[in-house]
């Protein structure tokens, strides 16, 4: 498949992902979720309103968007250090934290970090970077390390410093893949702010937990229909940006 054909082929596939966004966010409104829960068997009672649930949805696209940052510095920084070689005997060290920290459950960083943190949005941020960080990580290393030395011997024999390789060659060549990497992050990080609601966060995830301690089903489909639709939108954000920059 050509280049050109595979581009279009990435933009129609985050049109898809785009349309289905749009089709689950559409399960939020309040008439739609009632007779949601009617079909299921449960009696339909109070939903939330749609002024309500858009707030919701800006505050956990905020925390969503902050812990992306915030993984993205983190992860493509370690990323680029683990490729250098004055770095080589830190790399399995770096993946191995990387790993382990992705390995806590967030619900779990969430409710050691309140204590410290406090409730809101900082323990969430938290669970983001412990979540986040591996798969930008890897994704960073992997991709500048497919550059072809060739390409990097060619801009040493044009004189550029190593500074300027990694600036002017190895990033902007790697850079589709980084930006894969930072699309599985911002999903990851669109599902793991829900978990925000437990320590007091104003999320998506504020109408599950309500719900679940009222038995009330609306607000919940309300809630998990919402968070759905943000992470379909966000990856079809982040897939049509890596066909851009792909071109």
């Amino acid at each position: 498949m050509s280049e050109p054909a595979a581009i279009l082929g990435r933009l129609r596939s985050a049109l898809g992902l785009a349309t289905a966004g749009l089709l689950i966010g559409a399960l939020c409104h309040p008439t739609l979720a009632s007779l949601l829960a009617a079909a299921i068997g449960e009696t339909p009672r109070r939903a939330l309103s749609l002024p309500h649930l858009r707030a919701l949805a800006l505050n956990h696209l905020a925390l969503a968007a902050s812990g992306l940052a915030l993984t993205a510095a983190l992860g493509v920084g370690l990323g680029i250090l683990a490729t250098r070689e004055a770095a080589a005997s830190l790399r399995g060290a770096v993946d191995t934290l990387a790993a382990a920290a992705q390995a806590v459950p967030p619900v779990v960083v969430v409710a050691l970090a309140l204590p410290v943190l406090g409730f809101g949005g900082p323990p969430t941020l938290l669970a983001l970077v412990f979540y986040g960080v591996m798969p930008v990580l890897r994704g960073t290393t992997s991709s500048i390390e497919a550059v072809s030395p060739e390409t990097r011997e060619a801009a040493q024999a044009i004189g550029l410093t190593r500074a300027q390789i990694l600036t002017r060659v190895e990033i902007p060549l790697a850079a589709p893949g980084i930006i894969e990497a930072l699309r599985t992050a911002l999903v990851l990080a669109v599902a793991t702010v829900a978990v925000g609601a437990l320590a007091g966060a104003p999320t998506l995830g504020t109408p599950v937990v309500a719900g679940l301690q009222n038995q009330n089903m609306v607000p919940m489909l309300q809630g998990t229909a919402a968070t759905a639709a943000l992470a379909f939108l966000c990856d079809a954000l982040m897939l049509a940006l890596a066909a851009l920059v792909r071109r």
